[in-house]
């Protein structure tokens, strides 16, 4: 993304890293001629755990409550590929009324994933109000999520452990 440069001020600005609650995370090296963008150089991986080392040295089980730190907005869907993997290389076969469960509430995740991205999407438009509304909207998610798991967020629940 190289344009030609006019003058002899060129000025490097670094943006970001953001904090990883934020948007997203990432950092930007910009090269500006004046207000021109000259180059720009985007870094990504910010977000780096070593989540594949923790899971090494823990069972399937052990390590289901760190997949849900993949993504905290969405842990349902995390949930779900860690645990359909080895049902389905294991040939097990999970009930009908616990495979309709788990639609439900991986549709109720996508809902409240997509109100989360419109309320602030609302609010960098300058709609304020629409936020306030759109975030209590996914409160009544949250509280079926809370009704059904125990826990608003991090569920730990398509899998459990019965002794």
């Amino acid at each position: 993304m190289k344009r030609p440069v006019t003058g002899k001020n060129l000025m490097i600005v670094n943006m970001g890293p953001h904090h990883p609650s934020m948007h997203g995370v990432l950092r930007l090296i910009v090269t500006l001629d004046g207000e021109d963008v000259v180059d720009c150089e985007p870094i990504l991986g910010y977000l780096h755990r070593g989540m594949e080392k923790i899971a090494e040295n823990r069972t399937i089980i052990k390590y289901l409550p760190y997949v849900t730190r993949w993504d905290y907005l969405d842990t349902m869907f995390t949930e779900a590929i860690t645990v359909n993997g080895p049902e389905q290389l294991g040939n097990i076969q999970v009930p009908k009324r616990a495979s309709y469960i788990r639609v439900i509430m991986l549709e109720l995740s996508r809902i409240a994933s997509h109100l989360l991205w419109l309320g602030p999407f609302m609010a960098d438009i300058g709609a304020q109000t629409p936020f306030f509304y759109i975030f209590r909207e996914r409160e009544f998610v949250y509280d079926l999520f809370k009704a059904a798991t125990g826990m608003r967020m991090m569920h730990n629940f398509f899998f459990r452990l019965e002794e």
